[in-house]
């Protein structure tokens, strides 16, 4: 059976670890071609190493990018194309949380305009020029190939919900990855170009278990999950999977969560979680 992803091109951000790297391996597994875009290229490299030897038919490929700097994200966009032919999916989840992020009064301005470049400027990029190649993709009906496409920003429940552990910096970047989703998604529906925000919850991810570095910040927050556990990365990169594929046809403008229930949930389940989480691809 052919997966949900074939003959299909992918450009992941932030594809050398947690959702990155997660989800490069599940559009592989899925049938994509996929350029694995990070700031590290020893990383994206090692993500093209256990595509090239577990998806040997799928083409795969690494490129250093920095995503708060314009001209790195048309190049990665422009390899895409020029590599795979087209464009299907632009998966715009690169992003950073500074440990100095705080509230209004401890965060410096610096901070401030690095989280707001990468996390805001590295999105807006990313849909620019993944909507210039939509637009000019091949079709072949064959193949269910068309013009257009989807594009994924990765945003944050932390958008959605207010903490009182600030981060204000990384909140209010993830809003504006909502609002600007939103509009994007409005503009571009008669396109054939789909637009969604992914909202993940917590996540065991190098990321935030870097931030959540004791165990009292990691107890705070585990309290409030009702499925008594953080989230992992591939279950992020599975709902990636359905936005990216033709099964979310229907679907755009939305705010997908994947957050273990958090946003709905005001007192949490007594007891332990009786399934455990889906493996890793790692």
């Amino acid at each position: 059976m052919p997966g949900r992803l074939h003959y299909k091109s992918a450009l992941i951000t932030g594809a050398g670890s947690g959702i990155g790297l997660e989800s490069s391996l599940l559009f592989a597994q899925e049938g994509a071609n996929v350029l694995l875009v990070d700031i590290s290229l020893d990383a994206a490299k090692k993500g093209v190493a256990l595509i090239e030897e577990r998806f040997p038919q799928v083409k795969a490929l690494a490129f250093k990018a920095d995503v708060g700097q314009e001209a790195d994200v048309k190049a990665a966009v422009d390899l895409a194309v020029k590599e795979f032919g087209r464009l299907d999916v632009m998966f715009n989840n690169a992003g950073i949380m500074h440990p100095n992020d705080d509230n209004a009064l401890n965060t410096e301005e610096r901070i401030w305009d690095l989280t707001m470049t990468i996390n805001v400027k590295g999105v807006w990029w990313g849909c620019k020029y993944a909507i210039l190649a939509m637009r000019q993709n091949p079709v072949d009906e064959t193949k269910g190939l068309r013009s257009g496409g989807s594009i994924i920003n990765t945003a944050s429940f932390v958008a959605i919900l207010g903490a009182a552990t600030p981060q204000l910096a990384y909140t209010a970047s993830k809003g504006a990855v909502l609002a600007m989703t939103r509009e994007l998604a409005m503009v571009h529906a008669r396109e054939g170009i789909r637009l969604n925000s992914i909202c993940p919850g917590p996540l065991k991810t190098p990321l935030l278990m870097n931030f959540l570095d004791t165990p009292e910040k990691r107890d705070r927050r585990l309290v409030h999950l009702p499925m008594g556990r953080f989230g992992e990365g591939i279950e992020i990169a599975k709902g990636a999977l359905f936005l990216a594929s033709d099964d979310s046809s229907y679907v755009t403008g939305t705010d997908f969560k994947v957050d273990g229930g958090l946003t709905s949930c005001y007192v949490t389940p007594i007891g332990e979680p009786t399934l455990s989480p889906p493996e890793s691809l790692i």
